[in-house]
């Protein structure tokens, strides 16, 4: 009854707002977007969101409803303060090194007669909107058991989104009318008119992450994945909760470079971030997915300590820092039953220490990886162990993967989940160790709290080319426009073989996940050479088997290739269409373009190099005379920031450029 009171309340505040005081909103620094707060009718809070004097979000309701309290209603404001900033930080790695955060603030203190002081504070950017709840209540601890959060479209329009689920987000994207939507996974990107925007969260920590659940034809309520008992979280009296985010651009590209969600993160706890590298790398694990090898112990295990020799070899010939191995370790034999694994004892051939003394004699960077399964009480009570003996082994990277229902009726994305990744990022920092996460909670920013929490998976991967329909050019073109507005995506690019031609001469090829006998990848070659550059991430893998490398012309791009960018922007592109990307690193800037399944003709002007420097630019780009994905071509020529460059990328196809000081 209570729950239907404060609904009734939420759609009369929409309907009839009441002014709070005199001038309770915040405009962003450049004055184009205004954020208002308003009282409603029955105490309720609301949110409205202005760009350019005309409504993107409409006055929206706000709060939180938990047992025995309330939390939700019955508000008058006691109060407002303002703050505003302006500076520069800088990060130990990421897209840019250097950010900008410039915002205006307001805190907006309401009260209601249960002693519940409720502060809404809101920071308007250039670049959107950030707001969060911050509550001081009577109680000693609260059984969370909805979010009131909604967003309420003013008009209808276009969006790109997964479906919600609890425990994935490898799932494809869908373009439909925003007024289509019935439940949605944030990133949650759209066109309302000629304005472009992104739902999401920032800061996430100890609380579940957010869904959008319609309410009606144009409005979406904030949906908590729920823990087994029904309950959202589990709180004390006082907390504060993430930050609900709302990116804004003019041009679909302006999302991507939008520092909004970092910028709502607070600075590093790491004091020391000196062993927190960027790197290159290689390893055992798509030939698991092409069914050529398998993660146990056999006649097929890619994990062996010959097969580690050989990959550190190919490691260090070919400037790539580090080599991964799946299946290295105990327990694999154990996956669909108990999913227990053993996260020190190694297979019998795989000579661990050997190969970790030879990787170091190689100045190669040796990681570990750990399949929890999903069995988290399992891991959590070996995980330091492990880690201990990792960094005893000079090891600092470390891949972990989360393939299996949590035990206990716990989602991936409750908060119960939530804590135990975080638990992990923390555990890593004492042993110094870099995460790379697979089945992940989504990024939401803290990489720049936590900065060894480098990359994560959270979208489907490569590894669907060698088993399913595979991901589009299309699903590629739609990927930096969503998913990669979270923050860094380890989606494994760069598989040559594009054929499988390999794999298919083999005659013991393993139909493990279904038949895979028709699987290839969906683009060209040139395109996968692009996603290196398109696709951001700290710690970049050259994902095919290393033999598909081993003296091709176009693995050139890669061993050039630098993941320590210092500089980035999205120059060009429309979701799910086509998309430019450029990075600097150091005196070399890196280009990759890449369109959907139409040919593409695009002009690029080069403005984004130095002024006044002659580069070499190193084109890899679609060979137009063939209809073969494989077939590419490479080119050099002499260019300036003056210059354009005309790309031409055949259907599924792509481009990629190096540009290298010419030294006079």
């Amino acid at each position: 009854m209570k729950k239907n009171l404060l609904r009734f309340a939420a759609a009369a505040a929409a309907m009839a707002l009441i002014s709070c005081s005199n001038d309770n909103s915040v405009t962003s620094p450049d004055g184009r977007i205004r954020t208002s707060v308003s009282i409603g009718d029955g105490g309720v809070p609301a949110l409205q969101i202005d760009v350019d004097g005309k409504t993107l979000i409409s006055a929206s309701e706000l709060g939180l409803e938990a047992d025995g309290l309330n939390l939700a209603s019955g508000f008058a404001v006691t109060g407002v303060t303002r703050d505003r900033r302006d500076e520069t930080w800088t990060q130990p790695w990421g897209e840019n090194k250097v950010i900008r955060d410039r915002h205006e603030e307001m805190a907006v203190t309401m009260r209601n007669s249960e002693g519940v002081t409720f502060v809404l504070r809101v920071r308007a950017f250039d670049d959107g909107v950030g707001f969060r709840y911050e509550y001081d209540t009577p109680a000693d601890s609260l059984r969370l058991t909805d979010e009131h959060t909604t967003f309420r479209f003013a008009q209808d329009g276009l969006s790109w989104s997964i479906d919600g689920n609890y425990d994935t987000y490898e799932l494809p994207y869908r373009e439909q009318p925003v007024s289509a939507v019935e439940r949605a996974n944030t990133p949650f990107t759209f066109r309302v008119g000629d304005r472009y925007g992104s739902i999401h969260e920032a800061a996430l920590y100890d609380y579940p992450e957010m869904h959008l659940l319609r309410q009606d034809s144009l409005a979406f309520k904030a949906e908590l994945a729920p823990l087994p008992d029904g309950v959202k979280a589990r709180l004390a009296g006082s907390f504060t909760t993430p930050w609900r985010t709302l990116q804004i651009a003019d041009r679909a590209v302006g999302l991507i470079n939008s520092s909004l969600i970092l910028n709502l993160n607070e600075p590093s706890k790491i004091a020391d971030t000196s062993w927190i590298r960027p790197q290159k790398y290689v390893g055992v694990w798509w030939g698991m997915h092409l069914g050529t090898q398998v993660w146990t112990m056999g006649p097929r295990h890619g994990a062996t300590t010959e097969n580690a020799i050989r990959h550190i070899d190919f490691a260090a010939a070919n400037d790539i820092q580090g080599v991964l191995f799946e299946g290295w370790n105990r327990g694999w034999e154990n996956w669909g039953g108990n999913q227990q694994f053993d996260y020190v004892e190694p297979y019998a051939d795989f000579d661990l220490e050997r190969i970790a003394r030879y990787a170091a004699e190689k100045g190669v960077e040796l990681w570990m990886h750990n399949e929890t399964g999903g069995n988290i009480p399992d891991y959590e009570a070996h995980m330091e162990q492990a880690m201990q003996r990792y960094a005893e082994l000079g090891i600092h990277t470390l891949k972990t993967g989360y393939a299996g229902g949590f035990k206990g009726g716990y989602s991936h994305h409750s908060q119960y989940g939530v804590q135990h990744y975080q638990r992990v990022v923390e555990l890593a920092a004492k042993y110094h160790i870099m995460l790379d996460v697979h089945e992940p909670i989504k990024e939401t920013g803290i990489r720049r709290t936590w900065p060894n929490m480098m990359t994560r998976e959270g979208a489907r991967g490569m590894e669907w080319n060698a088993w399913s329909e595979g991901n589009s050019a299309e699903y590629l073109c739609t990927l930096p426009f969503v998913r990669l507005l979270s923050g860094p995506m380890d989606y494994t690019p760069g598989i040559f073989d594009i054929y499988y031609d390999r794999a298919k001469a083999d005659p013991g090829r393993i139909q493990w996940n279904g038949d895979n006998t028709h699987c290839s990848i969906k683009t060209t070659l040139a395109r996968q050479i692009a996603n290196w550059v398109i696709i951001y991430s700290p710690l970049q893998m050259a994902a095919d088997l290393i033999e598909n490398y081993e003296g091709h012309p176009a693995f050139r791009f890669f061993r050039d290739f630098d993941a320590d960018c210092d500089w980035s922007e999205a120059l060009q592109g429309e979701i799910g269409d086509y998309i430019v990307v450029a990075r600097r690193a150091g005196e070399r800037f890196f280009l990759g373009a890449g369109t959907n399944a139409e040919a593409r003709t695009l002009e690029q002007p080069l403005g984004f190099l130095k002024p006044g420097v002659t580069y070499t630019a190193r084109i890899y780009a679609d060979d137009p005379s063939s209809t073969l994905r494989t077939a590419y071509r490479i080119e050099e020529r002499r260019v300036t920031a003056a210059d354009s460059l005309r790309i031409e990328m055949a259907p599924a196809g792509g481009c990629a450029v190096t540009f290298e000081p010419v030294q006079e």
